[in-house]
């Protein structure tokens, strides 16, 4: 290699090498400062496309447990009031089963004081029933007549994401009138008996609105371990691709950091050596 004045060739190729080193040691400060491997788009552009892909699946998931817990929310009070009624129930078929027996000493008076709290039972099975939406007319709850969707996410389309449970239909009315005793009275032995048929047919469609509600809370339940299983993985997936390797960016920090100062030691001998020309001249 010829020697110049004019261009020297060695301090370019020492501040060609100090500027990609200084580079480096800029890029692995940011990574360990920020904790990511990407932040900017030039870092990696399609793993920063992955990346948001994962973030946005994990952004909804996480607002689909909450969704699901809002659910499970709602249908434990109707479990609750179902359950309610179920006590309820109970108490009428015990005062049937009195008043039907031929031994009851009340007599008339006796029958009557039954039947008024036979009637106030029946009353509150409606308020209860009114309560958590499964009344006739849908009561307060505005649950009737209607199916409930809960929107979770993380399936192939909008169908697999959300869990439905279906409290639709006349099947599902629990109120006095939908179970079929609002017009049952235990007055006389007769009506007593006629009720006791009409209750116990009650039991058993009242467990059948229980089963439905219990369905959809399994079904929740299950909905939320499976999102959260959906967010752990990949949330790990968005970490492998965005988050910066610790251990080893604190190694090229190091090594960048050497690099730099022996090539900003170099870049001095390097505009150093003109002036050894000068040895030539003398």
């Amino acid at each position: 290699m010829s020697l110049s004045f004019q261009t020297n060739v060695t301090s370019l190729v020492a501040q060609q090498n100090l500027a990609v080193n200084t580079n480096s040691l800029d890029n692995a400060i940011t990574q360990l400062t920020s904790g990511f491997r990407i932040n900017s788009s030039g870092d990696d552009a399609a793993g920063l496309a992955i990346a948001n892909g994962y973030r946005a699946n994990v952004t909804e998931l996480q607002q689909g447990v909450r969704n699901a817990n809002d659910g499970t929310a709602i249908l434990q009070t109707i479990d609750g009031g179902l359950n309610n009624i179920s006590n309820i129930l109970d108490q009428l078929q015990q005062l049937a089963t009195q008043s039907a027996s031929g031994t009851f000493s009340g007599g008339t008076a006796g029958r009557t004081t039954l039947n008024n709290e036979f009637q106030t039972l029946l009353g509150e099975i409606n308020r209860q029933a009114a309560n958590i939406g499964l009344a006739s007319g849908g009561g307060t709850g505005g649950v009737y007549n209607a199916s409930i969707s809960v929107f979770i996410g993380g399936g192939n389309n909008q169908t697999d994401s959300a869990v439905s449970i279906n409290l639709s239909g006349s099947g599902n009315i629990v109120d006095s009138s939908g179970l079929g005793i609002s017009t049952d009275a235990i007055d006389t032995i007769p009506h007593a008996l006629t009720a006791l048929t009409d209750i116990t047919t009650a039991i058993q469609n009242l467990g059948a609105v229980q089963g439905a509600v219990g369905d959809g809370e399994n079904d929740l339940t299950y909905a939320i371990g499976l999102a959260n299983s959906q967010i752990t993985n990949q949330s790990a997936a968005e970490s492998n691709i965005r988050d910066a390797n610790v251990a080893q960016e604190a190694a090229a920090l190091t090594q960048s950091q050497v690099l730099q100062q022996s090539g900003v030691a170099a870049l001095a001998q390097a505009n150093a050596e003109p002036e050894a020309l000068l040895k030539l001249l003398a």
